[in-house]
C-alpha cells in the first residue's frame, strides 16, 4: 500500500468521513489523484462512500470495519517495533525520550492543525509574534 493510501485511511480513522476535495487537500494531492485513490481503496473494501446527511448532494468518503481493522494492525505493528526498539536504549536515552514527550506532543498537535485548518488557542501567540 503506498504511503499517501495509508495517510487517507489514518486520517479517516482520526477525523471521521471526508469530501473527496478535504482528503485532497489534507493528503497534499490533486483532487484527481484523490478520486483514483479513493476509488481503488473502496475496491479493496476499505472505504465507502456514503451521502451526506445534511448535504444530499455530497458524498463522504468512510473507512469500512476492513480499513478501521487496517488502521489499528498498522498502528499496533508500529508500537511493537517501537518497544522493541526502545528496549535497545540505555536508562538514559529512555530518559530523554521521556523528557522529550511534552515537546512531541506539541508538534503533533501542531501537524494536526496544519492539516484540519489553524485553532488558535487562548492565550498563545502566533510564531511570527515570538
Amino acid at each position: 500500500m503506498s504511503l499517501t493510501s495509508a495517510a487517507t485511511l489514518a486520517t479517516l480513522d482520526r477525523t471521521g468521513p471526508r469530501r473527496i476535495t478535504d482528503l485532497a487537500a489534507v493528503e497534499g494531492v490533486t483532487q484527481p489523484a484523490m478520486t483514483a485513490l479513493v476509488r481503488v481503496l473502496e475496491e479493496s473494501g476499505l472505504v465507502e462512500r456514503r451521502g451526506d446527511a445534511s448535504d444530499k448532494r455530497v458524498k463522504l468518503v468512510c473507512l469500512t470495519e476492513a480499513g478501521a481493522s487496517y488502521v489499528r494492525t498498522r498502528r499496533e505493528a508500529g508500537v511493537r517495533a517501537f518497544e522493541r526498539l526502545i528496549g535497545e536504549l540505555t536508562v538514559d536515552e529512555v530518559e530523554a525520550l521521556v523528557a522529550a514527550l511534552p515537546a512531541l506532543k506539541h508538534l503533533a498537535e501542531l501537524e494536526s492543525q496544519d492539516h484540519e485548518g489553524p485553532k488558535q488557542r487562548p492565550g498563545s501567540r502566533s510564531t511570527a509574534s515570538r
